[in-house]
C-alpha cells in the first residue's frame, strides 16, 4: 500500500489537480494550511475528504493561542469535521512548538488517540522563525507524550540531522521523507543518513503537493541508487528504499480510513 503522507489543499490549489497527483496512491493524507481562518481551511479540507472518503484523510490545523485546546475543543475540529490529525506550524504560525498552550493542546490530542504532523521546516516564508523550525524542540513534547504519534514534517528540513537523531531516540517519532527531485544531494544524505542509523522504518512517505507529485518521488527514489551509479559512495538496498514507498502509514498512525 502506498500512502501520500503530506499533501495540501488550499483554495488556490483545484481539487481535480490533487486528485489527479494522487492517482499513483492508495491513500493520501490532506493537510488543512495555515491562513487567515483555520477554520475555513478545515471546512475546506474537511469537504473534500468527505468526498474522496475511499483514498483522502484530513487532518484539521489548529493554533494553540487561539484554539480551544481541550478535548472537547480538538474534538469538534477533528471529530466534528470528519478530521482524523491535527497539523500545527509553528514556524510559520510564530508559535514555540513547546509554548504552555501547545503542550495543553498536546494532551488533548493524546487523550484522543490522534497522531500530530509538525508542518515547521520544509517550504519557509521570509516571516517563518527558523528557531521554530528545529526538531530537537520536539524532544519536550515526545518525552511528556510518548504514546502520540509524531510526524516530522519535510524530514524537519534544513535540520535533516535533527530529525533523524529524533526518531532514532523516540518510538512513536516519525519523519515525512517528502522528496524533491531537483535535489539529488540533499536526497541521498537523508537516505544513506536513515539507512546507516537503521531508522529507514521510520520515514514515511511524501510528496508535499502542491510543490511536488506522488509520481515523481516516487520514480525518484526507486532510481536512488542510478542517480550516483558513476560514482564510489556507498547505496542503500532497493528493498529498504521500497518499503518506505509501499509503507502503509495509515495503520501505522492508527488512522482508519
Amino acid at each position: 500500500m502506498i500512502v501520500d503522507c503530506h499533501t495540501h489543499l488550499t483554495n488556490e490549489t483545484d481539487p481535480s489537480e490533487h486528485l489527479e497527483g494522487a492517482e499513483p496512491v492508495d491513500a493520501c493524507i490532506v493537510l488543512a494550511t495555515a491562513g487567515e481562518s483555520n477554520e475555513e481551511a478545515n471546512k475546506l479540507v474537511a469537504e473534500y475528504v468527505s468526498n474522496h472518503t475511499d483514498k483522502m484523510v484530513g487532518f484539521a490545523v489548529m493554533d494553540p493561542r487561539e484554539d480551544n485546546v481541550s478535548v472537547d475543543g480538538v474534538a469538534a475540529v477533528t471529530e466534528g469535521l470528519g478530521l482524523k490529525g491535527v497539523v500545527l506550524y509553528c514556524s510559520g504560525s510564530d508559535f514555540h512548538p513547546c509554548h504552555s498552550r501547545a503542550m495543553m493542546l498536546y494532551g488533548s490530542v493524546a487523550e484522543l488517540g490522534l497522531p500530530l504532523f509538525f508542518h515547521n521546516g520544509g517550504v519557509l516564508g521570509t516571516d517563518a522563525i527558523l528557531d521554530y523550525a528545529q526538531p530537537y524542540l520536539l524532544d519536550e513534547v515526545a518525552r511528556a507524550f510518548g504514546s502520540m504519534k509524531i510526524i516530522i514534517g519535510s524530514m524537519g528540513l534544513p535540520f535533516a540531522e535533527q530529525s533523524l537523531a529524533m526518531v532514532s531516540k523516540h518510538e512513536n517519532v516519525y519523519a515525512d521523507l517528502t522528496v524533491k527531485a531537483a535535489r539529488v544531494w540533499e536526497i541521498y544524505n537523508i537516505v544513506l543518513g536513515a539507512h546507516e542509523r537503521g531508522v529507514m522504518d521510520k520515514l514515511l512517505f511524501g510528496s508535499g503537493f502542491p510543490f511536488g507529485k506522488a509520481s515523481e518521488c516516487i520514480e525518484t527514489l526507486l532510481g536512488f541508487n542510478k542517480l550516483l551509479s558513476d560514482t564510489n559512495l556507498p547505496s542503500v538496498p532497493l528493498s529498504t528504499i521500497r518499503s518506505v514507498i509501499e509503507r502503509n502509514s495509515l495503520e501505522l498512525l492508527g488512522i482508519e480510513k
